[in-house]
């Protein structure tokens, strides 16, 4: 937590820390969450209505390692090789306005952040886990602080096109490691010619790897980050959050347009395979699904969390700076159609992982797959029904 409170001390002078309730069960003065009629964002609430039981599990089959040796991925708890398990993530910074769509191999993401920059606009940041036979990655744009220090978590090789003066202090703390394409030569970076700057440029996984040898950087982990990052459950044991009784509500679609009013995405629940399907109400020929321009298919996630964080412009030309090291502030867990209020926090070390806890106090258990972690503004709305 010193470490980001410096950052936002410098840049912005000091800021109020509200108290978003914790585990109290006490009414929570932001955000308001809309549930087919809007309700205030109570930590204890779950009505009758609201909580009916969840089908019965989509995964039946007892989930064993299709080869011998395979271990559980860190980012997704599928089997993997030991080879790729002990591999850095890479961690690519990924515009999301019109001008940027479509994308290319987002699907192949592991984990997907969103969060506002200036203008109201949003980026991601992908975190991919198998990476260096991808061809052509993003595109790819500019970093903000806080992004970097969502990739440290992970110890991800964090890939960027440059950025504004407030990425120097978080890229210039220890270990913080990243591939820069306005300042690193070879193959790592190409622009295409189907759409004009800054929005075609892209990286290439086999030159990124290149890069980082020829930069003396680990391609293997470093252990630096906590020994796990999320909680999973099995596959043929998922979480159906059935646990929490009246506390979990029915989700089924869940809508970021008051969280993001730009991207204006959704995520639609598909009871068939038990994914959360991502669209986007972005202008022009890409509303609707959002797909991956490589492979044809629509982004999918078995876990969909919603962050509040404390979010404020910090000069006239509109850059944030986020809090990422805090405790006590609230969000939502969804998964199989179900969503619960949690609670989360960071520790100190930008290497430590944000930890997302029930109302009870105890860490959520994710299900196997990806997961998609939306960062909102304290008093902006998601509505799920």
């Amino acid at each position: 937590m010193k470490r980001i409170k410096l950052f936002l001390a410098l840049t912005a002078g000091a800021f109020l820390l509200c108290s978003c309730g914790g585990n109290t069960g006490t009414s929570l003065p932001s955000p308001i969450i809309i549930e087919e009629e809007t309700h205030s964002n109570d930590p204890g609430m779950g009505n009758e209505e609201g909580s009916n039981k969840p089908s019965t599990p989509i995964i039946t089959e007892p989930d064993l390692p299709p080869e011998e040796g395979m271990v559980r991925s860190k980012l997704t708890n599928e089997w993997i090789s030991p080879e790729l398990a002990n591999r850095r993530p890479l961690a690519v910074m990924t515009p999301n306005q019109s001008a940027a769509i479509p994308h290319y191999n987002l699907s192949k993401a592991s984990i997907l952040y969103e969060a506002n920059v200036e203008g109201n606009m949003s980026r991601m940041l992908a975190i991919y886990e198998d990476w260096d036979n991808l061809e052509k990655i993003g595109n790819v744009r500019s970093l903000r602080a806080y992004y970097a220090v969502w990739a440290t978590e992970w110890d991800a090789i964090l890939v960027h096109y440059g950025g504004p003066w407030m990425i120097d202090e978080v890229l210039e703390r220890p270990n913080h490691e990243s591939i820069d394409g306005t300042n690193t030569g070879g193959d790592a970076f190409f622009r295409s010619t189907d759409r004009s700057s800054p929005h075609n440029a892209y990286a290439n996984g086999p030159g990124i790897k290149q890069a980082v040898i020829d930069k003396g950087m680990s391609l293997e982990d470093r252990g630096l980050t906590d020994s796990y990052h999320y909680k999973f459950t099995a596959k043929d044991k998922p979480n159906t959050l059935e646990q929490y009784e009246t506390g979990a509500r029915n989700a089924t679609k869940i809508d970021m347009t008051g969280a993001y009013p730009l991207t204006r995405c959704y995520f639609e629940y598909n009871e068939n395979d038990g994914l959360y399907y991502r669209s986007q109400h972005l202008s022009g020929a890409s509303d609707g699904p959002h797909i991956d321009a490589v492979n044809g298919e629509q982004l999918t996630f078995s876990n969909v969390i919603v962050q509040f964080v404390h979010q404020y412009a910090i000069d006239d030309h509109g850059y944030l700076a986020i809090d990422c090291s805090d405790s006590g502030k609230d969000g939502w867990f969804f998964t199989r159609g179900k969503g619960i209020h949690i609670n989360w926090e960071k520790g100190e070390d930008d290497f430590s992982a944000t930890r997302y806890y029930d109302d009870q106090g105890n860490e959520i258990v994710l299900n196997t797959g990806k997961t998609m972690v939306c960062i909102v503004e304290i008093g902006d709305t998601v509505s799920f029904k």
